[in-house]
């Protein structure tokens, strides 16, 4: 075959470097500057909020005309790479954030160099995909036929989990007919009043509206009543309601609490109801030996979500969910338009296989970095960093009790400590805006980035622990310089 003309080739608009050999030169540069970030991250304050030169620089208007890739790098070095959230940080532990690796950040450069479409087709990002979603079942003793997905994060694997159900046990063609309580009765799914906000989210997208999420009280170690749920079914069956789906949670959000999953399993079937487990970071406890036993019986939902980058330490977007029966789900999400016709030879061998599977049909090679990640550190290192970060947050909780200035406010079950500043003779709303303060003046600080949640109504600094860089001195400054900050804002007021 002749090549192309390349006086035609010439004459089009290609958006290659004109030089590529300069364009190398300034990859290396990058790479090098991005292995030096993450080397020194240390060294630099947790979090910073951009300058108001920074600011003024990312509301530029449109750029109309060319500028040198080196002009452009030069701006993102000097208004966009000094202040991220700062979760790469050693002494970042706020709401859930995963760190990222190393190797995370190499392998996104591969899959971007790709850039493969993973709807299906017949390639190896394919491949890849369903290699990791052997591994992910096997992680977490799932069966090897279960079905999967790699998505953005834990509200949409939580989605596709509970639509899975809806589209299974509403009793019509709920795909083709749409949601009709007139002949189904009001569909309802049920979880304690600790689950992540995600489930009145995804009961309002799925047409149940978000009256359609049940919540159920808490026990005072966080997690659902077992007899109150069992009430609340009961009352609702009465009322002529169709309840499609327990959820169970594997690490609460707000303290890391884990419901009795074997008992939400067992109530499950026996009312024949879908058994889906929110698993967001708690999931991936079973990496551990050690302490995989608090989270039993999440192998025994319909669907799983968890997110790899929170507690699997990947990059930003690596949500999962399994589902245990692939046929419910691909009955639950099937999608074959003409305009992608499955052929038995050619590259559109089975084109939607994932987009079949899901509410993507436009899908990144995330599994890449996934895949990259289990080959280089092996599910027992993963393990062994998980468990160290469950000890760590031991060790923490011990500190804040021993400390006569300090309260827990709920047990650390798992990696997340829940604590605040407590000086004698205050009233618990003068405790509320102290502390309030004092994770203001710390992250402000840049010394270190907790966040917050109310614990039984009170405020509390929130440790969430998923960081595989943190060492147990990070917590001694932590503590240190809470204490400091909270001693400075005290005599500030008794001076004022």
């Amino acid at each position: 075959m002749k090549s192309a003309n390349p006086n035609l080739a010439q004459a089009a608009v290609s958006l290659d470097p004109d030089d590529w050999e300069q364009f190398r030169a300034l990859g290396h540069r990058m790479l090098d500057d991005m292995v030096d970030y993450l080397q020194t991250v240390r060294d630099r304050p947790v979090w910073e909020s951009p300058p108001d030169t920074a600011r003024r620089a990312l509301q530029a208007g449109l750029p109309r005309e060319s500028s040198s890739i080196e002009d452009v790098y030069e701006l993102f070095r000097k208004n966009i790479l000094p202040y991220p959230t700062g979760n790469i940080h050693p002494r970042f532990w706020g709401w859930v954030m995963g760190t990222g690796t190393p190797i995370g950040m190499l392998s996104d450069l591969l899959a971007s160099a790709m850039n493969c479409h993973v709807a299906g087709y017949d390639q190896a990002a394919t491949l890849v995909e369903r290699q990791v979603t052997g591994w992910l079942a096997e992680m977490l003793d799932f069966p090897s036929a279960a079905s999967g997905l790699l998505v953005s994060g834990g509200t949409v694997a939580n989605l596709i989990g509970v639509a899975t159900a809806r589209n299974q046990l509403t009793g019509t063609n709920v795909r083709q007919v749409g949601v009709n309580p007139s002949d189904t009765g009001k569909l309802t799914i049920y979880g304690s009043s600790a689950t992540h906000g995600w489930a009145e989210r995804s009961c309002d997208l799925l047409g149940l509206g978000s009256d359609g999420f049940r919540k159920v009280p808490v026990d005072r170690h966080h997690r659902i009543q077992i007899d109150e749920l069992v009430r609340i079914l009961r009352e609702d069956r009465r009322r002529g309601y169709r309840p499609l789906c327990i959820v169970g949670n594997a690490g609460t959000v707000a303290i890391g609490a884990t419901d009795d999953l074997n008992a939400l399993a067992d109530l499950a079937a026996a009312e024949s109801l879908w058994f889906h487990v929110d698993g967001a970071f708690g999931a991936l406890a079973k990496l551990s030996p050690k302490y995989r036993h608090l989270v039993d019986g999440l192998e025994r939902a319909d669907s799983l979500a968890f997110d790899l980058h929170k507690w699997g330490y990947l990059q930003y977007e690596t949500g999962a969910i399994l589902i245990r029966d692939a046929k419910r789900h691909e009955e639950a999400f099937s999608f074959a338009p003409s305009y992608l016709e499955n052929f038995t030879g050619g590259i559109s061998v089975d084109p939607t296989e994932f987009a079949s599977r899901g509410i993507q049909l436009s899908r990144a090679f995330r599994a890449l970095r996934v895949w990259m990640n289990v080959s280089v550190y092996g599910a027992n290192k993963l393990g062994a960093a998980i468990e160290r970060n469950i000890e760590d947050s031991q060790y923490l909780s011990s500190q804040i009790d021993a400390h006569p200035g300090l309260e827990l406010l709920a047990p650390a079950a798992m990696n997340v400590v829940c604590f605040r500043v407590a000086p004698a003779g205050r009233t618990e709303a003068e405790l509320d805006a102290l502390n309030m303060r004092v994770l203001v003046r710390i992250q402000e600080s840049g010394i270190a980035v907790p966040s917050s949640a109310r614990i039984d109504g009170r405020f509390a600094i929130r440790v969430a622990h998923t960081n595989h860089r943190t060492i147990r001195a990070d917590f001694d400054v932590l503590l240190a310089s809470v204490l400091e900050i909270a001693t400075q804002i005290l005599h500030a007021e008794t001076a004022g």
